[in-house]
């Protein structure tokens, strides 16, 4: 009797706790469907504990996420420490990125080596300002209006002409010697801009070209260039930030330093110039700069990513552009027949590009394959957003793939060949509105020095090119030219361009 009253007791609590459980499930599932589930992540490959994906992405990540892209797709999400990392590799993609979520997409993510990652210096950034706020439009507007405008490019089409005339006689002069192409253009560029800017040459032609070692200002570029870009604990740990284990920020900081000192004396000499005289006499960028009341600090910033970002692109872009051409005899020899029709035996000039739309398809060309800036400069989410059906986090870096999206095969027949015909009778532009054709950006962030790029690196090479026969060193057959890159914030030849120049008849 005592066991039946028990089983009487036990078997109605055991009903009601089972109907009370399966209750809360329903009500759990029902409230869970009724709210909106947050899409998941991207996809990409499994992170290792504390490293996350550190160790996959080697010594040529544009390459390594390229090919990341063919098995996890267009949108991938990897750690790096403890920081995530979006990237984008297809036209689809890019376009979501930088033209559909361009405003919430637009904030800058900086480098902890760089100076301007403080909050002092970062509003006086044209490239890496954190935000675009009216501080960052108000000085790209400044640029923009002073130096990038169809006015401003044109009023510098003399100097630009002048200074390719310079490199001509120069290289006249060195026929039949091992000449490094990058130092001889690096050096024309710079000058071109500093006049431009500061009404006064800063290089000598053979001072640049005969530094194969590295040193020179050229070489000064490329080490700010490298410690932008090199792998830092303070990027994948910010918690570590401020004790710079690797000393990256103190060797930039020191580069930087370098870079303000040879003009700081111009900026003062013209500031006590303007003083002593009642009538402003304005005549470059430095000019403007002082009649819109830049404090000094403002100025050097500006002036050291304008140097940086334009000789080094601009030089990259030409050298790249020859190899291609040295590679592909008969390339070089439409782009001379062109040349030979439309110049003749003047030197080119900025009016004759018009008429030179096989050279302006090698430019295209070796913009596409060889993209200055493989990933652009990185983008930081301000908000949580949805890109292709997943979430990309408040805060996540964000990259896109531009040197993916030049060889993707989706987009372009043959994509490994150099083949500038390409580009004739295409409507395929690099001013940010073709997403599979990317060199400069697009959006909020695109590269605002396109107008001028567009004029002064064709006029570079058709000079090179008219004048000159090119033959590599040693006898060395142009096949087994070496076409490795080397990554850093912009793609160079792994190897500098080595040439011999004959004059041409």
């Amino acid at each position: 009797m005592e066991i039946m009253a028990e089983t009487s007791i036990v078997f109605p609590i055991l009903f009601l706790t089972l109907l009370l459980l399966l209750l809360l499930k329903y009500f759990k599932s029902t409230t869970s469907n009724s709210r909106p589930k947050t899409p998941p992540l991207p996809p990409g490959p499994t992170p290792w504990p504390v490293l996350g994906n550190i160790p996959h992405l080697g010594q040529k990540p544009h390459i390594t996420l390229t090919e990341f892209a063919q098995f996890y797709g267009p949108l991938m999400s990897l750690k790096l420490g403890t920081q995530l990392l979006i990237v984008g590799s297809s036209p689809a993609a890019a376009a979501e990125i930088l033209k559909t979520h361009d405003r919430v997409l637009s904030a800058r993510h900086v480098p902890h080596a760089l100076p301007v990652k403080t909050h002092e210096l970062n509003p006086l950034s044209l490239a890496w300002a954190f935000e675009c706020n009216d501080e960052w439009k108000h000085l790209r507007t400044v640029c923009r209006t002073e130096l990038f405008s169809g006015k401003a490019v044109e009023l510098q089409t003399r100097l630009r002409e002048e200074k390719a005339v310079e490199m001509v006689q120069f290289l006249r002069g060195v026929e039949g010697e091992v000449v490094k192409i990058k130092g001889v253009v690096f050096a024309s560029v710079f000058n071109t801009l500093s006049n431009v800017m500061m009404s006064r040459d800063f290089m000598g032609l053979r001072e640049e070209e005969s530094s194969t070692s590295g040193g020179g200002m050229e070489g000064l570029v490329r080490r700010i260039m490298e410690v932008a870009s090199a792998p830092n604990l303070s990027d994948f740990y910010p918690v570590l930030g401020r004790l710079d284990l690797q000393g990256l920020r103190k060797r930039s900081e020191d580069l930087v330093a370098r870079f303000f000192a040879m003009w700081e004396t111009v900026i003062e000499e013209r500031r006590r110039e303007r003083a002593g005289s009642s009538a402003s006499s304005h005549q470059d960028f430095l000019d403007s700069l002082l009649d819109v009341a830049f404090s000094n600090d403002q100025i050097n910033q500006l002036f050291a990513e304008l140097f940086a970002a334009g000789t080094d692109t601009s030089t990259t872009t030409v050298e790249w552009a020859m190899a291609e051409l040295v590679k592909n005899p008969e390339s070089m020899g439409k782009v001379r027949q062109e040349l030979a029709t439309e110049v003749d035996q003047s030197f080119p000039k900025e009016s004759h590009l018009p008429q030179l739309p096989y050279l302006q398809a090698c430019v295209r060309e070796a913009l596409r394959l060889h993209p200055p800036a493989p990933f652009l400069l990185p983008h930081r989410a301000l908000a949580s957003c949805e890109v292709m059906n997943y979430t990309i986090p408040e805060d996540a870096q964000v990259l896109v793939n531009v040197w993916a999206l030049g060889r993707d095969p989706t987009f372009w027949e043959d994509p490994l060949l150099f083949k500038p015909e390409r580009f004739l009778n295409s409507t395929l532009d690099y001013k940010g509105s073709d997403y599979g054709f990317l060199p400069f950006g697009a959006g909020r962030r695109i590269c605002p020095g396109i107008p001028m790029a567009a004029k002064h690196v064709p006029l570079v090479l058709a000079s090179l090119v008219h004048f000159f026969d090119w033959s590599l060193p040693g006898e060395i057959d142009p096949n087994g030219l070496d076409m490795n890159e080397k990554f850093a914030v912009t793609l160079q030849m792994e190897q500098p361009l080595l040439l011999i120049p004959k004059v041409r008849k």
